[in-house]
């Protein structure tokens, strides 16, 4: 949680919570960034409180068939586990700017896109602290598209420590949320969608961005958003954002059911990524557990602990790791948010009208430049017959899907159409077929492109030169730009890695898959440095790699007027699909920049 110079009073958020859906919002367009940044705002963050003894939380009351899973809180302390290894392996952190943060990202999508999410980054292309990462945005395909509940917490930390508590106490419960709501698998009322919000601990600027991002009309389909940031705090309490109001009626529910009478987040109010929301109108809640402020006497006697002492003794602190953790509240927290989440956008009965999709048969193996057929074929399972319009994700660069008819009416098929190219590179690749009509369904078709024996000669990035905006790119992609200052080596666009004169990180990065059959894969790239450092020095570094191994390192010493080419043998990596980064690092003063164009992987 970030600490905000003003308190901002709880508001009563008496909105009836609907449903109206809403597809992720779209990404802005990448900005040209200003070297230096300007001055970062300070932090000093703070939340709300903690539980006693471990409880398996009942089922509330009044709750269908459909009663929420008891989520299993070992599981969200495995994806803590992992965050707190991935801040040791970056200098104790997990900061929006550094690679720790950037690891935490790719570990959380890795986990959503396999449970079958939509999962987007959202670059933070304006308002975000200099070298932030994504929002990591995810979508659950399935429910009502008319509407959507929304589920956040933010996934940075501070400079000083790990930030397990604060806060991947919330992020991590939303995960195995998520991977649980995937599992179980059932009917949808509604849309949920999860966000993971970069740069908080700077100001809130991630989810400020996200909503600021968003359409007038997009934002009126959000019916809620509930936010969950330090729900683990060792000498906590159980708060919930804005107790009495109609959002918070799920959530109050389940910890009522459990006697552990909920208060008002008065230390959170203003200072976490609902507030964003919340000032874009949209109802909000969540679950906290307290920070730096004191815990009473009076709830020292309600929930345990100790009365006069910090919720959260580590907060912001390098302490805050995996042994500052509260299972009990953890677990009370977690099995809150899954019974909220069932509550509003769980069905225990059939839609009206509503449909089966399968595609026959669910494979198919091609050579480059030919073609996979199949039938997707689908049933009115209940009610009328209805159309439903047929789509694909899924597919890699030269891959087409195409239907014949587009759209059907329930109990009629259609004619699917899979096409490669000669370039297409061998590998399998699932493809997530869907079809939209009250509601939605998917099923996975799975293409296989066998390799040729041979190789052809091609270039595998794509924009290697950055002229066509950001896309295929991830990463900081706001360093991709024609910005003023530095040049091009050839066209008019660039990447500036670095050049701020503090402590930095920026990375760009692209997945491919080199073909099967190549003798070799030739990286080749033209790199300039320039650096007011005058020692030599490596204060601050470039490094090229794979995966995540490092195959060299610059820094500032290798400074030189103008453009160097530079050559790195991939061969090694031939007939796997691998992902190429570009990690500039800087120390806290003294800018160093390393400006990247022209770059290509030929195969031969």
């Amino acid at each position: 949680m970030v600490f905000r110079r003003f308190a901002v009073a709880g508001v009563s958020l008496a909105a009836t919570i609907g449903a109206a859906a809403l597809a992720v919002a779209p990404t802005a367009a990448a900005t040209p960034r200003t070297h230096p940044p300007h001055s970062a705002i300070s932090t000093g963050q703070t939340v709300s409180s903690v539980p006693a003894a471990a409880v398996n939380g009942p089922s509330v009351p009044g709750t269908s068939a459909a009663d929420a899973p008891d989520v299993d809180v070992a599981k969200v302390q495995a994806h803590l586990t992992e965050l707190n290894a991935i801040a040791t392996r970056n200098g104790g952190s997990r900061k929006s700017s550094g690679q720790g943060y950037r690891d935490s990202v790719a570990y959380v999508k890795n986990k959503l896109q396999a449970a079958g999410y939509t999962v987007t980054e959202q670059p933070c292309t304006s308002g975000c602290a200099s070298g932030a990462g994504p929002n990591l945005i995810a979508e659950w395909p399935q429910g009502d598209a008319t509407k959507v509940y929304m589920f956040g917490s933010h996934l940075d930390s501070v400079g000083a420590g790990p930030g397990i508590n604060d806060n991947g106490s919330g992020s991590a419960a939303l995960l195995e949320t998520a991977l649980t709501l995937a599992e179980q698998h059932p009917a949808m009322a509604a849309r949920v969608r999860f966000g993971w919000w970069t740069d908080e601990e700077q100001g809130l600027n991630g989810s400020d961005f996200y909503v600021g991002s968003l359409s007038s009309a997009e934002r009126s389909k959000i019916k809620a958003y509930y936010n969950f940031d330090m729900i683990a705090s060792t000498n906590g309490g159980y708060f919930i954002n804005h107790v009495n109001s109609t959002a918070a009626q799920p959530m109050k529910a389940y910890w009522d059911s459990l006697n552990l009478q909920p208060e008002e987040n008065t230390e959170g109010a203003g200072r976490s990524d609902d507030y964003s929301f919340e000032q874009a109108g949209i109802p909000t809640s969540g679950y906290a557990m307290g920070a730096s402020a004191r815990k009473t006497s009076a709830q020292a006697a309600k929930w345990g602990g100790t009365a006069s002492r910090a919720y959260d003794p580590c907060y912001h602190q390098s302490c805050d790791t995996t042994g500052n953790i509260n299972a009990t509240g953890l677990n009370r927290s977690v099995d809150g948010i899954a019974y909220t989440l069932w509550k509003l956008a769980v069905t225990n009965s059939t839609p009206a009208n509503d449909f089966s999709l399968a595609t026959s048969p669910a494979t198919g193996s091609v050579d480059p430049g030919a073609s996979a057929t199949g039938t997707v074929s689908t049933a009115t399972t209940s009610g009328s017959a209805q159309t439903v319009q047929l789509s694909a994700t899924g597919a890699p660069a030269g891959v087409t899907v195409s239907f014949n008819p587009a759209s059907v009416t329930s109990g009629g098929s259609s004619a699917m159409t899979v096409a490669t190219t000669p370039a297409t590179a061998p590998g399998t690749y699932p493809l997530t077929i869907t079809g939209t009509g009250s509601v939605t369904h998917t099923t996975t078709y799975t293409l296989t492109v066998r390799g040729t024996g041979g190789c052809t000669t091609q270039q595998l990035l794509s924009n290697g030169g950055f002229e066509s905006g950001t896309t295929p790119w991830t990463g900081d992609t706001g360093t991709i730009g024609a910005h003023a200052g530095q040049s091009a080596h050839s066209g008019s666009r660039f990447a500036w890695l670095g050049g701020y004169g503090s402590s930095t990180t920026d990375t760009l990065s692209q997945s491919v898959t080199v073909p099967a059959g190549c003798a070799k894969a030739t990286l080749t790239y033209w790199l300039h440095i320039d650096t007011d450092e005058s020692d030599r020095v490596a204060y601050d570094t470039f490094k090229v790699k794979v995966g995540s191994t490092t195959l060299t390192t610059l820094s500032n010493t290798d400074a030189a007027s103008g453009y160097t080419q530079r050559t790195l043998d991939l061969s090694r990596y031939v007939g796997q699909r691998i992902t190429l980064t570009f990690t500039a690092t800087e120390d806290a003063s003294l800018q160093t920049s390393f400006v990247i164009d022209d770059v290509t992987l030929q195969t031969g």
